[in-house]
């Protein structure tokens, strides 16, 4: 009568066992660090190694370990004092070539990794991070897609045969177009007109001012700010931060709360840069010449090469002013290998970049073509005790080559370095910039925040259970601690699922495992009161547990999915602490489940089911 299937036993032992493996992580806590990473052109070795530890002596801080990369340098410390401290020490030793930031680095052992065992992933909340308020240049967008009218007038006027004397842009609404004295007047509006018929078109003797009307001025700006905010957000997946918060504030700025993120230059880097590629024809002349007189074509202007001459400084090149495609064109790019087995961006144009593309190699083949890399970096410094934010612009070339045959949409960018090859394909994947941002606010929570709230909840968690041991214990007796042994394996559960499929563990995460609890001891006490009901009415205790948790379990899980239902939803439509909560309710609620009905009945039945005169239960 009282039986229940050898399956179900080693099902029950899988779950434990694995439970146990992939919640083990999380009792190793993060060492407190400080990352030092090399900037282009310098290196890590252990000569820096051992100017780290003159330093790290110099300061009074011992450091626990420190662990040598390729790119990077990480000094693990005892606590946040001596991370604090270790960070102001190589910061004002270390010089603009390296970048010092903190970090918290993983104690995980290897063995448990090598088996996909990793801890569950914390919130801002919890763990610390940054947070960041940035500012919209809505005006450099505005500036940027009147430049780009005005390259498409000059382009209609040019196809057409119209002669003109300039295209210029007047401010950000307005281009003026200067036609030769003999040019069609009413030809040049009749072609301008069929290509930008949202624009509006004055003449004025033989010029033409072109307006933006305000409403695409007005387009144009929430075009910038839903953009960079899509943009933002394929940038943070690209660098694996976890539950990031980005949304709109006001009318042109944006918040950004990247939990678990200490390298704060990394991820101004990664989120503030405006990176992105221009591909432009190579004018013949000296440029050594150019560079020396000033003397440069009109339809030129000068470049360098990131790579040093002769003389030991960048070769410089004289390149076409017009921009046959550039970064924002492009549909596809990708980190890859030439056939020489260098390092390449596989890059994929989109339909107009592609058709200049090859109109453009189709009559140039054999001359040189370059690629010029433009990156815009946020930068902070101390000046006179105040941060003061500037940007570093960078323009460079970074190959040029002879054009060896046709192609169009789909091409590949060599001359790159490994790295700066993976940084570029995944700025140009993630998309770009629709305008420049300033980082007007940041704010660090650090780490200590994050432990005391840890514990906090662990405190509030582990009390929770204490007062449900001791009250389940005392009133209903062995049944009793069968529930909290069961309550216990619910709490590993949801650890090790949470961190096996990486979700992020928030303070108000914390909530909704406290709920599930609760759920979790209501449907054990629904079970155990069942059976007392079946004890009183006079049926035998082996039948009265069988019949207790039959009764019960139609009334479990009516009332379990209808809590999953409410944070599938809470999930779907919440974002932010909303989804924290959902997350941990629903594992809860599913593991409790599992623990009620399933793992309860098993150890109740190895402890009366093979006892043949049973006369009463410890309930």
């Amino acid at each position: 009568m009282l039986e229940f299937p050898r399956w179900k036993y080693v099902l029950i032992l899988i779950v434990v066992l694995g439970s146990m493996l992939f919640a083990l992580p999380n009792i190793y806590p993060q060492d407190p660090s400080v990352q030092i990473t090399a900037q282009r052109g310098a290196v890590v070795d252990d000569a820096l190694r051992e100017r780290a530890e003159g330093l790290l002596r110099e300061a009074g801080v011992s450091p626990k370990a420190i662990d040598q990369g390729e790119d990077s340098l990480l000094v693990r410390l005892p606590d946040l004092d001596a991370q604090t401290a270790a960070a102001d020490a190589l910061r004002a030793g270390m010089g603009e070539r390296y970048t010092v930031a903190l970090n918290l680095a993983r104690t995980v052992p290897d063995w448990l990794t090598s088996v996909g065992a990793n801890p569950m992933m914390l919130g801002l909340d919890l763990q610390g991070g940054v947070h960041f308020v940035m500012q919209v240049d809505q005006q450099s967008a505005l500036d940027k897609r009147a430049e780009a009218y005005a390259e498409e007038a000059r382009v209609t006027l040019r196809e057409n045969r119209i002669r003109y004397q300039s295209v210029e842009r007047r401010g950000s609404g307005a281009i003026v177009a200067t036609l030769a004295p003999d040019a069609d007047l009413d030809a040049a509006l009749s072609v301008l007109a069929a290509a930008q018929p949202a624009l509006n078109r004055e003449p004025d003797g033989n010029r033409i001012a072109i307006r933006l009307p305000q409403a695409e001025l007005d387009q144009i700006a929430r075009d910038a700010i839903d953009q960079n905010i899509t943009t933002l957000r394929n940038r943070i997946d690209e660098i694996g931060v976890a539950e990031p918060v980005i949304q709109r504030q006001g009318e042109d700025r944006v918040v950004v709360q990247l939990p678990g993120v200490q390298d704060t230059a990394e991820a101004k880097r990664m989120i503030g840069a405006t990176a992105t590629l221009e591909y432009r024809a190579v004018l013949d002349g000296d440029a050594y010449g150019a560079v020396q007189s000033g003397i440069v074509p009109p339809e030129g202007r000068i470049y360098h090469h990131r790579r040093l001459g002769a003389d030991g400084k960048p070769i410089p090149y004289i390149l076409n002013r017009r921009v046959i495609a550039s970064g924002e064109e492009m549909v596809a790019a990708q980190s890859t290998y030439d056939e020489n087995g260098l390092p390449a961006v596989s890059v994929t144009l989109n339909a107009s970049g592609g058709k200049r593309m090859f109109d453009f190699t189709s009559l140039n083949v054999g001359k040189p073509m370059a690629v010029v890399y433009i990156e815009r970096v946020p930068q902070v410094r101390m000046v006179d005790g105040e941060e003061v934010r500037t940007f570093r612009v960078s323009e460079e070339i970074i190959s040029v080559a002879n054009i060896n045959g046709v192609f169009g949409r789909q091409f590949q960018t060599t001359g790159l370095e490994k790295q700066e090859a993976d940084d570029l394909a995944r700025l140009l994947r993630s998309g770009s910039l629709a305008a420049p941002m300033d980082f007007i606010e940041e704010r660090i929570v650090g780490p200590s925040l994050g432990k005391e709230n840890v514990e906090r909840g662990v405190t509030a968690v582990l009390y929770a259970f204490l007062f449900t041991l001791v009250f389940f214990m005392a009133y209903y007796r062995m049944f009793g601690l069968v529930t909290c042994a069961a309550l216990l394996l619910n709490l590993l559960i949801v650890a090790a699922v949470m961190s096996i499929f990486g979700a992020t563990m928030t303070l108000p995460g914390f909530a909704g495992l406290a709920l599930s609890i609760g759920l979790s001891v209501d449907a054990n006490v629904l079970i155990n009161e069942r059976i007392r009901e079946e004890l009183r009415n006079g049926v035998p205790p082996k039948a009265a547990i069988a019949g207790g948790y039959d009764k019960a379990s139609s009334s479990i899980f009516d009332a379990n999915i209808t809590g999953v239902l409410a944070g599938v939803a809470l999930y779907a439509f919440g974002t932010g602490p909303l989804r924290g909560f959902a997350i941990t309710l629903v594992v809860g609620i599913l593991a409790s489940m599992f623990t009620a009905l399933t793992v309860t009945r098993g150890i109740v039945t190895l402890i009366y089911g093979r006892r043949k005169k049973l006369k009463s239960l410890a309930i």
